[in-house]
């Protein structure tokens, strides 16, 4: 199946009342994870990588970003299950332009912690470009704290210039802060059930959760109803392939551990264990079964 655009399967999304996972991956393993827990679930899915992972200094100088997006590509050619390929959280206009050129069919400018003018002037400009060549441009209004969520300051998004801000723009989907935080681990995030029901008031778009690894199953469902149609989930799934890598026993021959693709090689181990905490969260968000009916 040839890549299907973001819009369009946030659109089922919204007529089907569930979210899509954005998964993070990283390497060909977790790609791997990612591409068998959806043709399994038979669920929708957006495959894709961090723009700050990809653009991390010992990588400048190297063809990295073409050989990310040639994983995504071959991957979107041979499953059956719907998908679009996001670079996500991408630092520059230069890079937005790299992952269009390269195949992206969606992309996120990670522009939120500038002050409301310059992140809609920006936004503006991501949105001409990637528009231009059919590719869906998701943004951020309000910030997410990192870890454990000691910054200071009301991070949260606003809803009356999460209005403005969607109108003037012209994107496609918005993430929003409400409570969630980025890299959360052994935590749960308070969710702001009430805030995100007045920005969902002001905004009819698709909404975005960034921080899905620390999120409350028990408000998935609820944030759900109010409009949230995609979660992004990157470190529990490290967390997951961490954890299944240390399962296998490293006393065996490098040749077994190391790229034997039987159940003793780590890779292998830590991708079976990341696509079983994968297909918990499809369940969670109700996308199972869902890839048939786009």
């Amino acid at each position: 199946m040839t890549l299907v655009s973001m819009q369009r399967l946030l659109d089922e999304a919204e007529k089907g009342g569930y979210a899509l996972g954005y998964f993070e991956a990283w390497n060909l393993e977790s790609l791997e994870a990612v591409m068998d827990a959806a043709e399994e679930m038979r669920s929708p899915v957006i495959l894709g990588f961090r723009g700050g992972f990809s653009e991390s200094p010992h990588r400048l100088d190297s063809p990295h970003l073409e050989l990310y997006a040639a994983l995504g590509l071959a991957v979107a050619r041979i499953t059956t299950v719907p998908v679009c390929l996001l670079l996500n959280e991408i630092s520059s206009l230069e890079w937005v332009e790299k992952a269009i050129g390269l195949g992206f069919n969606a992309v996120m400018l990670d522009s939120s912690h500038l002050p409301f003018e310059e992140n809609l002037s920006i936004t503006k400009k991501v949105v001409e470009m990637a528009h231009r060549a059919q590719v869906a441009v998701e943004a951020q209004l309000g910030r997410l704290p990192e870890g454990k969520g000691d910054e200071k300051g009301d991070l949260k998004t606003d809803p009356a210039l999460a209005k403005e801000f969607v109108e003037q723009t012209g994107i496609d989907a918005l993430s929003v802060s409400v409570g969630n935080i980025h890299l959360l681990q052994e935590e749960l995030a308070e969710i702001d059930l009430e805030h995100l029901a007045k920005i969902s008031e002001k905004v009819k778009l698709p909404l975005v959760i960034h921080g899905g690894s620390g999120f409350p199953s028990q408000a998935v469902r609820q944030v759900i109803e109010l409009g949230v149609r995609k979660f992004n989930v990157g470190t529990i799934l490290k967390e997951s392939f961490l954890e299944g890598m240390r399962q296998v026993s490293l006393e065996a021959h490098p040749q077994l551990i190391l790229g034997s693709g039987t159940n003793k090689d780590i890779l292998v181990a830590g991708k079976m264990a990341m696509k079983r905490k994968l297909k918990e969260l499809l369940e969670l968000y109700g996308s199972v079964g869902k890839a048939d009916a786009i």
